[in-house]
């Protein structure tokens, strides 16, 4: 008496999310002639596949593009990781930066991959995603071991803060406060002198090169130094402290 083969197990339910039609159509394609996969969703950015969720089956992995209309691929990803966990948001760009990797990472990707990847690493991206939950190519790997994930410019940002003491991070911030203090006023709301406050702003400049006030309050925003107006409103200027008095 021969034995029955079992059935075979249902194809890994797929979702692809990309505005461009014409790539969503040849990878849908690819992806349905590997076996095992099968694609039951296509949307032109995140608040179509949203929508689309009402009358779809379940998804497995959903293939994100990070670059679309209306909700990109960052924003589809988090909402996905938020809303529904058990689907495996992978990636999919052909922005080649450090910085695109890690914000989808952060986001929620469990991989990250570029559209014009070969075959073959799309194949084991889409099994490492769906057997093991994650898949890292060396780039990720390497922003992974790092320590922390930060982007380049994070790390020189945190580079360029380890050269500030705390009365310079203040002279600069009243610097790029929104009521213009002059050098005089910046004086005063530090409690020290006039020569004082050049001292800073002279040491700063010869530090980083900078040229001006306005060169200095760019240098600080384009580093976040400073986030906004209304942080400062919330980052109290402290007085210089009182010299130590001798011990009688």
């Amino acid at each position: 008496m021969s034995s029955i083969a079992p059935p075979p197990p249902p194809p890994v339910r797929i979702a692809l999310i990309d505005d461009h039609q014409i790539m969503r159509t040849a990878l849908a394609g690819f992806i349905d002639r590997l076996g095992g996969y099968q694609v039951v969703l296509q949307a032109g950015n995140g608040e179509e596949y949203i929508d689309a969720l009402k009358d779809a089956p379940r998804i497995d992995v959903a293939i994100v593009d990070l670059h679309m209309p209306v909700m990109d691929g960052y924003a589809t990803i988090a909402w996905i990781r938020a809303n529904t966990p058990k689907v495996k948001p992978l990636a999919l760009t052909f922005e080649k930066t450090e910085e695109a990797m890690i914000k989808a990472l952060r986001a929620g990707a469990c991989g990250f991959l570029l559209k014009d990847v070969n075959s073959n690493v799309f194949r084991q991206a889409l099994h490492q995603v769906v057997t093991i939950g994650h898949f890292h190519s060396e780039e990720v790997e390497l922003a992974l071991t790092s320590g922390e994930l930060l982007t380049r410019m994070e790390r020189q940002r945190a580079k360029l803060m380890e050269q500030l003491n705390g009365r310079e991070v203040d002279f600069i911030r009243l610097v790029c406060r929104e009521d213009e203090y002059t050098y005089d006023q910046i004086a005063t709301k530090m409690g020290v002198s006039r020569r004082t406050v050049d001292g800073y702003r002279e040491e700063l400049f010869n530090r980083f090169d900078i040229k001006s006030k306005t060169g200095l309050v760019l240098f600080a925003f384009k580093w976040g130094l400073v986030d906004a107006w209304e942080e400062l409103d919330h980052a109290p200027v402290l007085p210089a402290p009182a010299p130590a008095t001798a011990a009688p």
